[in-house]
């Protein structure tokens, strides 16, 4: 219980899905710091005072039940409490073990975004954020997987009403895995298409009955036809093949994010959606949507669980960092935490991964209030939101290299977390939606009044 009491962290009131989980993965043993996340950066985990359209939804989302899962989740506790290598025991397997998952589900975490109708909670996107920093701070590939899967129903929100009802008739609690990179080839034919490809990095994949594939539309040759024209297929588990052994890597090993294989599987026309639709907005005011949060810009809010990830893999890299010297003499003989310059290393990091989380909580509350207040959120806006997500992300994986190289060389050693939470906040970096390239650039142009046209508005 010291353990637990050490790192008691104070999430915002309304997360509770994330303190769940908190607490399970804490008592299940995940050390990355004990008192040290908190003190790595309190500002992170103290209750704010939130704004009144915050408050009314927080309330809400209370009443709707954000207990749901505290039976399980507690039963879960007594029973694996002594277990204390989950996140250690997720990179050696190559995927989550049963243990998070089961924390996970009990707490809730995927069903955030979900609609209330289908047992979800549809929280203000800032606090799935938030959840998904605080458990990525404890356990960085369930907090990724978090951050990827936990989004997906945000999307089947405005997807045909039957794909939601297919999926979470018997379980709420069931997954959905992506790729949506369009690596497969969509032939028409009646009542749907004939589906076909190969993808690559479909997180927790092993623990999902439902996937998300990015297709190219075909002609009737199975060639994708001119001018390209993107679809997102919807299929369940028995239609594509997992590769085992696809996942050999050096950062976020436990997320599982293996290949999938589809071989000329049938899918009916109403588990597609247009990927331009729902990138541009068109898909969610077709489908009458009229909450807030399913209103809300993909380019938004698919980013976000992935970026809160890396942010929250960065606190908790802080937070081993400071374990880890806490009591460390350097090579010299003199005490770290006696060295002025690795003092100063850290403060800056500890300021600068605060920095990454307020911004990127503060450019979702800022979009969330553009959506409420009723306009369409123009492409500036949406391109200066994705540069702040970016940056934000880059900003907190630079203070993780800047605590890393002041480590010393025992922070390599395998049995140490620290060198896990930075490997993985770089292959987090690695994500394609952390490419500033293109995004800055349609960014910059859009602030001289220039509509970008082409790639540059691509994942914007």
């Amino acid at each position: 219980m010291r353990l637990r009491r050490n790192a008691a962290l104070h999430i915002d009131a309304a997360s509770r899905a994330a303190q769940l989980l908190v607490d399970g993965l804490l008592e299940a043993g995940l050390d990355v710091g004990g008192q040290a996340l908190r003190a790595a950066a309190p500002e992170a985990y103290a209750v704010r005072p939130a704004h009144a359209g915050d408050e009314r939804q927080r309330r809400d989302a209370r009443d709707r039940g954000l207990e749901f899962g505290l039976g399980q989740a507690r039963g879960a506790r007594r029973r694996h409490g002594r277990d204390r290598a989950q996140a250690a025991e997720a990179e050696k397997i190559g995927k989550l073990t049963d243990q998070t998952v089961k924390l996970m589900k009990g707490a809730g975490n995927i069903r955030l975004l979900q609609p209330k109708g289908h047992g979800g909670l549809e929280v203000h996107p800032r606090e799935f954020a938030e959840t998904v920093m605080a458990t990525a701070a404890l356990d960085p590939s369930a907090g990724w997987i978090n951050g990827v899967v936990g989004v997906h129903p945000y999307q089947l929100a405005y997807a045909d009403p039957k794909v939601a009802n297919e999926i979470w008739a018997d379980d709420i609690d069931t997954w959905v895995a992506s790729p949506y990179a369009p690596q497969g080839i969509a032939r028409p034919v009646d009542g749907g298409y004939i589906f076909n490809g190969r993808w690559q990095f479909s997180s927790g994949t092993d623990h999902c009955d439902w996937i998300f594939l990015g297709a190219m539309l075909g002609d009737a040759d199975g060639k994708p036809v001119m001018p390209p024209q993107m679809l997102h297929m919807i299929l369940p588990r028995k239609d594509y093949e997992i590769v085992e052994d696809s996942w050999d890597v050096v950062g976020l090993r436990g997320t599982g994010s293996k290949d999938v294989i589809v071989k000329d599987a049938f899918v009916p026309t109403y588990r597609t959606m247009d990927a331009m639709k729902v990138m541009d907005g068109t898909a969610q005011r077709e489908a009458g949507m009229t909450e807030t949060l399913y209103l809300m810009p993909w380019s938004t809010m698919f980013p976000l669980g992935i970026s809160s990830a890396v942010i929250g893999i960065a606190e908790g890299a802080l937070a081993a960092h400071l374990d880890y010297q806490r009591s460390r003499v350097n090579s010299s003989g003199v005490a770290v935490k006696d060295d002025p310059y690795v003092m100063y290393a850290i403060g800056e990091a500890a300021a600068d991964i605060n920095a990454a989380r307020q911004e990127l909580l503060a450019n979702v509350d800022r979009i969330y209030t553009m959506v409420e207040s009723g306009p369409q959120v123009s492409f500036e806006d949406r391109a200066a939101g994705r540069r702040t997500q970016i940056r934000a992300v880059w900003r907190a994986v630079g203070a993780v290299d800047q605590i890393m190289a002041r480590s010393g060389g025992n922070a390599l050693r395998m049995d140490k977390p620290l060198q896990r939470y930075w490997r993985d906040a770089h292959a987090g970096l690695a994500n394609a939606i952390h490419t500033p390239g293109t995004t800055y650039h349609a960014s910059a142009l859009s602030s001289f009044g220039v509509d970008p046209q082409g790639a540059l508005r691509g994942m914007i």
